[in-house]
């Protein structure tokens, strides 16, 4: 018999008008921190896009209270249990995008945007040989985990998306395409642009990767890896049938599924990284980095500079393959 666990962390999001966003927004900062809520919520004139954390019957007065607004009240929420919270404080925030695409001319999900289909419809879509799998996410959540097969964008954000894809228009050409994100929301406006832009045959994971890993018939069938969440678990686990690891350690390529960001403050760029190499590397991911006056690892462990030093030294020593 499973116990239920004590918190849960719900993922959600909704395209609908929201007249003063900036006012409704510092309003729904104070109701969430009254319910001792934490997490991250962007709210603009579009709508709202949000990850809480919480205790069961706070996270369950929020679903209330949000579904009791006729605004939100078709809005789906995503909900994992959890032994705790998973944010560190509350913030919810105006954005006048709720995904970054930064579109001369905007999209409206619920005017244009790609069929949505079931985790079991997009299983079998997949495995079409006359698709084409977008992911829409960024590099760091690719190299984490993905669909087999999907193709991983060469981007550093969201908003470069258009451009690589009009850049490599030619692999496109004739194909039904598919695309994913976590929870589906950057996918209703990239879908949509793509649609717009006159690609015919566009459809999207409805629910996004997190849907698809808590279907039962699916049951998260040919994802590799772990999908990326941006909380303090980092990751979460998606197919329940076999698990594949492709991450590979920023350092040695060895399989890695541990992310860590990079000592230097004005770096932090976030690297797959085993615990060893983490203490070996200083958690620098390039030498620069390592040295950096201001490297966090090294005050973390109050290590002096002839330790520092010594490190280095030892690194010299090797061929490391990367940084």
């Amino acid at each position: 018999m499973t116990t239920q666990k004590p918190y849960k962390v719900l993922l959600y999001y909704m395209y609908v008008p929201i007249e003063n966003a900036e006012e409704f927004a510092a309003g729904h900062l104070k109701f969430c921190k009254e319910l001792g809520l934490k997490g991250r919520i962007l709210v603009a004139d579009e709508g709202i896009n949000g990850t809480v954390s919480g205790t069961i019957e706070a996270t369950d007065e929020y679903i209330k209270t949000m579904k009791a607004d006729a605004r939100f009240a078709e809005m789906v929420f995503k909900v994992d249990e959890e032994e705790q919270h998973a944010f560190k404080k509350m913030h919810v925030r105006y954005r006048k995008e709720l995904v970054t695409l930064r579109l001369e001319d905007d999209i409206d999900p619920n005017v244009t945007t790609g069929k949505h289909l079931s985790p079991t419809e997009w299983l079998e879509a997949m495995q079409d040989p006359d698709t084409v799998v977008i992911d829409a996410r960024n590099d760091y959540e690719y190299e984490l985990g993905h669909f087999r097969g999907a193709i991983k964008p060469e981007i550093k954000a969201f908003r470069e998306l258009p451009d690589w894809i009009q850049e490599n228009k030619d692999m496109l050409e004739g194909k039904k395409i598919l695309t994913y994100c976590t929870g589906g929301i950057r996918c209703e406006k990239f879908s949509g642009w793509l649609v717009k832009e006159g690609f015919e045959d566009v459809s999207q994971l409805h629910g996004g990767i997190v849907t698809y890993g808590k279907d039962s018939e699916t049951k998260g069938t040919l994802w590799d890896g772990q999908c990326y969440v941006f909380d303090e678990r980092i990751s979460v686990p998606v197919n329940r049938i076999e698990h594949v690891v492709v991450g590979k350690d920023y350092f040695t390529g060895e399989p890695c599924e541990r992310y860590v960001n990079c000592a230097n403050p004005e770096c932090n760029k976030q690297i797959l990284c085993s615990e060893e190499n983490e203490h070996k590397y200083l958690r620098g991911c390039t030498h620069e980095c390592r040295v950096h006056p201001r490297n966090l690892y090294v005050k973390e462990h109050e290590l002096t500079p002839e330790q520092v030093e010594m490190r280095l030294k030892d690194l010299e020593k090797e061929t490391p393959v990367q940084g």
